[in-house]
């Protein structure tokens, strides 16, 4: 797992003293719309925004055919048979597509009692992301943060292009929260995140403006 320091040629270290971008830390919710079909109905927290681009994962879709102990392995944290391999701490952990880029790249968001000063991100307070290999190490010994969502790949936008995007009613935006993040009923995510904009589905168009 690549180090966190950079994220599709943006420096998290400036991100983190720079001025952050008025969708930092916010939840994107597709519009019906959306031109591109990878992202219909989808949610997304954006984790770095700034001038120089943004960054965000999909809060909502599962990995396809690899579980947390597959990962574990293939990445060679724990090696085939390790008994904390059928630990059901380790095997509860679901895997979530976080976006088309970089699929083989995980991050992990998670609960600020784990941090990395080098590594770890603080989104906003009680959310973090990091995206080394020691946090892994961290939740296969059990070590780890309390609450976690791991994720693979991310979504990526260059300077202005998710600023563009908005403005073209491409996505419509609302407040992160816990249960938006790391709940576990992901079916339901897009239609809470309406929720929290008050909007209702049925009513939604894609002449809508956004929030």
């Amino acid at each position: 797992m690549p180090r966190a320091d950079t994220i599709d040629g943006m420096d998290i270290g400036n991100i983190r003293s720079s001025e952050r971008g008025s969708l930092h830390g916010r939840m994107l919710v597709a519009m019906p719309g959306m031109p591109d079909p990878r992202f219909a109905r989808s949610v997304i927290l954006i984790c770095a925004h700034s001038a120089d681009g943004a960054m965000g994962l999909r809060v909502d879709q599962l990995a396809e055919d690899i579980s947390f102990p597959e990962l574990l392995q293939q990445l060679e944290v724990l090696p085939e048979g390790h008994e904390r391999l059928s630990d059901p701490g380790v095997r509860g952990i679901k895997v979530h597509a976080g976006g088309p880029v970089e699929s083989g790249r995980g991050f992990v968001l998670h609960s600020p009692d784990y941090h990395n000063n080098n590594s770890t991100l603080q989104i906003e307070p009680g959310v973090s992301l990091t995206a080394t290999l020691d946090i892994l190490k961290a939740i296969a010994s059990g070590n780890g943060p309390r609450t976690k969502f791991m994720a693979l790949g991310y979504a990526g936008w260059g300077a202005g292009q998710l600023e563009s995007e908005v403005q073209a009613n491409g996505w419509l935006h609302c407040e992160a929260d816990r249960e938006l993040i790391f709940g576990s009923k992901l079916e339901d995510k897009y239609e809470m995140a309406l929720a929290k904009i008050g909007i209702s589905p049925e009513h939604l168009s894609s002449e809508a403006g956004h929030a």
